[in-house]
């Protein structure tokens, strides 16, 4: 019995004795902080859950807004209430919250120093989330890789490559690189040079070229379209041409503009050279002469 007394005696928690938890008032108590907590922390997730909603839902409204930063932004505010929530809950059990957010923000130094390389792809992460370098759907070239976005995160960037294939770039390179966007602007401006012979006529040459071009339906007059001889080569006279069309059809478009200007010129006979090589060969016994009258 005495054993038993001492027991009921010795301190267990504040100061507290076995024997005064044991009491209907501490377990009260108790009760109602484990109550508070699942409160708090329920009214955290549904508030975190709708904040996030209302924050995306503002992106998907709009369409000249980036659903990506909308996105992120809601993640952010989620964990941010989240993370208040907790500390409401530490605060219900007499947790002191300052001590514990110090050693937080210890254990985040050493885990930073720990892992610089993965907090530098977040970080560029976020500066592409926030500045919009490129959106999904954007056809872009960073890195030396060429493709159409997919998905932006914190940790990297994904491309579906002209192949299809699919190519993960950590943020950092995306972001410390120089970034292409073939998507940023509705028009763009397609260029080719076309040689002609010498003894053409370049009159006719020049008017075949625009006519052609400009016959096709996906060629812009505004701005004007730039046609003129631009270089006298070794074997041909080169005309540099310049024509604005819808982004979009900018690839297809240069192809196919490249082989109807060969067929119109063709049909109007007009010479398109290749390089030429002439061989002069020596009449035989011509070098012998040449050695003796020398000698």
């Amino acid at each position: 019995m005495e054993s038993f007394n001492n027991l009921m005696q010795t301190e267990i928690y504040g100061g507290k004795s076995l024997s005064d938890l044991v009491t209907l008032e501490f377990l009260a108590e108790v009760l109602g902080s484990v109550v508070a907590a699942v409160v708090i922390l329920l009214a955290g997730f549904i508030v975190a859950s709708w904040v996030k909603r209302r924050i995306v839902a503002l992106g998907d409204t709009h369409a000249s807004l980036d659903v990506t930063l909308f996105h992120f932004l809601g993640n952010l505010a989620r964990y941010v209430i989240l993370a208040f929530a907790v500390l409401f809950v530490l605060n219900t059990f007499g947790v002191k919250t300052t001590s514990i957010i110090a050693a937080i923000g210890a254990a985040g130094l050493a885990i930073g120093l720990a892992m610089q390389g993965a907090l530098s792809n977040v970080a560029a992460g976020v500066m592409i989330i926030l500045f919009r370098p490129f959106k999904l759907g954007d056809f872009i070239e960073v890195d030396g890789e060429m493709g159409t976005v997919k998905d932006i995160n914190l940790n990297n960037t994904v491309i579906a490559s002209l192949s299809n294939l699919k190519v993960i770039i950590p943020n950092s390179e995306v972001w410390g690189n120089t970034i292409t966007n073939y998507s940023s602007f509705d028009t763009r401006r397609a260029e080719w040079t076309f040689g002609v012979g010498y003894g053409a006529n370049l009159a006719v040459a020049e008017r075949v070229i625009r006519e052609t071009i400009m016959s096709d339906s996906r060629s812009h007059s505004d701005p004007e379209p730039f046609i003129q001889v631009n270089e006298l080569n070794s074997s041909s006279v080169d005309f540099l041409v310049r024509v604005w069309v819808d982004a979009a059809e900018y690839f297809q478009y240069q192809a196919d503009m490249k082989r109807k200007v060969k067929e119109a010129l063709d049909a109007a006979g007009v010479d398109i050279p290749f390089p030429t090589r002439t061989i002069v060969q020596a009449e035989p016994g011509a070098q012998e002469n040449e050695a003796s009258q020398a000698a």
